[in-house]
C-alpha cells in the first residue's frame, strides 16, 4: 500500500504504514465498497479497526528442558452480529497484520452467508513441524490459557486453520474447560466427533468451494463434466474440492502444494493422489503426473482455477498468465487487489473467498448449535443444509453484482458490510 493510500486511513500505532501486509489488502477492499453503503457509510470506520487485538507471550518447556517463548495473537474484528468466530493457525510467518486481516475477512464471510457471528482469528508464530507432539500440546494449552480471557462459547469460538486440526481443538477445549471448571464443548469447533464435533465439518470447506464453483460455472455456461481444473493447495480444502470436482466429471489437470507442482493434461487420479499426499505429505513425486516449475503452474491451460493455499498468491506478476475462465478462492485472501484488477480486465470470473470458502464456518455454526442443544444431526442433514445456504448466499451476491455491475468480490462486500453496519447502527454506541 502506498503512502497516498495509507493517508486516507487512521492506522493503529502498532502497524507500520509502509508494510501493512494483508491488512492493507483488506483496507483497499473496504474502500472499494464504501460508495455503495449509502447512509451506513458513516459507520465504515468501524470496519477499519479491530474491536480487540490481544498479543500474548506463549512460554513452554521444550523436551530438552529449555524454555522457549512464542508470540501468539487473538484478534476480534467485529462482534456486532454475534460472537467472534475464526480459526487458529500455527505458522512461522504469522503476523499481527495477517491475523487482523483474517479476522476482518471472517466478519465479511459470516455476514455474507448470514450466520450469526462476528469475525475473529488467532495464530502463533511457530513452525509446528519442528515441535514434538508433547511440545505442540504444551504450546496449544498455554496459548489457550493466555487467550482464555477473551474466548468462550458466547464470546469468541476458535476453529482449525493452517497447521491446526481436530486434536489441537480437543486440547483447546479441554484446557478452557479445566480452567473454567466445567465441560464447555462449544468453546471451539472442528473438534473430534467424540467430543462434540460435527459430521461433515472436515469436508465442509471443500464442499462449499465445489458447490459455489458449480453455481458459478452454470452462470458462465461452463459444463463441469469435462472441465479442466487446476488446484493450488491439496490439503483439507483443495483436496476435497478436487475430489468432488473429479467425481462430477471434471479433469484435475494440475496441482501445486508446498512440496511441488505436478500436471497431467489427461487428468490426475485424485483418489491415488490423495493417498500419496497422506503418505508423503506432498504431491511431489506422484507417479501419475509430470513435475513442473512452480511459476508455470499459473499458466496451466484450464477452465477453473482453485487457489486453496495461503493469501497473496495471485498478484500483478502472475495474474496475466492465468488462462482459467473461472477462479474459485478456497484460501483466504489469495488474490491481491492489483491481481483482481487484471483478472477483471481479462474477463475472468472470480468467486471470492468470503463466499467460496464459507462452507467451513457454516458447518462450524452447525456444530456450535448442536453442542448447545446436545442434539446432533446426520451427515446427510448437514450437507443438505450446507448446500442450501451456500447456494442462497451465492445467488444473493450474484444478484447484487448484476444490479450494480460490479465484481462478485465487491458485491459480497456490499452484502456483508451492509449487514454488519446495519447491526452496528441498530445497536448504537454505548454509553
Amino acid at each position: 500500500m502506498t503512502s497516498s493510500q495509507t493517508a486516507t486511513h487512521a492506522l493503529p500505532s502498532y502497524l507500520n504504514p509502509e508494510r501493512l501486509g494483508p491488512w492493507g489488502i483488506y483496507l483497499t477492499q473496504v474502500d472499494r465498497v464504501t460508495p455503495y453503503l449509502g447512509p451506513l457509510s458513516k459507520w465504515v470506520e468501524t470496519l477499519k479497526r479491530p474491536k480487540r487485538a490481544l498479543v500474548v507471550d506463549v512460554p513452554i518447556q521444550m523436551d530438552d528442558g529449555s524454555i522457549a517463548h512464542f508470540e501468539g495473537y487473538r484478534v476480534q474484528h467485529n462482534t456486532s452480529r454475534g460472537p467472534g468466530k475464526g480459526g487458529v493457525r500455527f505458522h512461522q510467518d504469522v503476523t499481527l497484520s495477517e491475523v487482523m486481516a483474517l479476522s476482518a475477512w471472517m466478519s465479511i464471510k459470516n455476514a455474507a452467508v448470514g450466520v450469526p457471528y462476528g469475525g475473529a482469528k488467532g495464530g502463533i508464530r511457530v513452525d509446528p513441524r519442528k515441535l514434538s507432539q508433547g511440545e505442540l500440546e504444551r504450546l496449544t494449552r498455554r496459548y489457550t490459557s493466555e487467550i482464555g480471557i477473551i474466548i468462550g462459547p458466547t464470546k469468541d469460538i476458535p476453529a482449525p486453520d493452517v497447521n491446526t486440526n481436530e486434536k489441537i481443538m480437543a486440547w483447546m477445549m479441554d484446557t478452557y474447560s479445566v480452567n473454567l471448571g466445567e465441560t464447555a464443548t462449544g468453546v471451539v469447533t472442528g473438534k473430534p466427533i467424540s467430543l462434540g464435533g460435527s459430521l461433515g465439518r472436515r469436508e465442509a470447506t471443500g464442499r462449499g468451494v465445489f458447490t459455489v464453483g458449480v453455481e458459478a460455472a452454470q452462470r458462465l455456461g461452463l459444463s463441469v463434466p469435462g472441465a479442466r481444473v487446476a488446484v493450488q493447495g491439496f490439503g483439507n480444502v483443495g483436496g476435497i474440492a478436487a475430489k468432488l470436482f473429479a467425481e462430477a466429471g471434471a479433469l484435475i489437470v494440475a496441482v501445486q502444494d508446498h512440496g511441488g507442482s505436478i500436471a497431467n493434461a489427461k487428468g490426475l487420479d485424485v483418489p491415488a493422489l490423495l493417498a500419496h499426499v497422506a503418505q508423503t505429505g506432498s504431491v511431489a513425486g506422484f507417479k501419475g503426473a509430470e513435475a513442473m516449475d512452480a511459476a508455470d503452474f499459473w499458466a496451466t491451460p484450464c477452465d477453473i482455477l482453485i487457489p486453496a493455499a495461503l493469501e497473496g498468491q495471485i498478484t500483478a506478476a502472475n495474474a496475466g498468465q492465468i488462462k482459467a475462465k473461472l477462479i474459485v478462492e478456497g484460501a483466504n485472501g489469495p488474490t491481491v487487489p492489483a491481481g483482481d484488477d487484471i483478472l477483471k480486465d481479462k474477463g475472468v470470473l472470480v468467486v471470492p473467498d468470503v463466499i467460496a470458502n464459507a462452507g467451513g464456518v457454516t458447518v462450524s455454526y452447525f456444530e456450535w448449535v448442536q453442542d448447545f442443544s446436545s442434539f446432533f444431526w446426520t451427515e446427510t442433514e448437514i450437507n443438505e443444509r450446507l448446500v442450501r445456504i451456500m447456494k442462497e448466499a451465492f445467488t444473493s451476491v450474484w444478484d447484487v453484482a448484476q444490479q450494480h455491475k460490479v465484481t462478485l468480490r465487491t458485491a459480497a462486500y456490499i452484502v456483508a458490510c451492509t449487514r454488519i453496519l446495519q447491526a452496528r447502527d441498530l445497536r448504537g454506541l454505548y454509553p
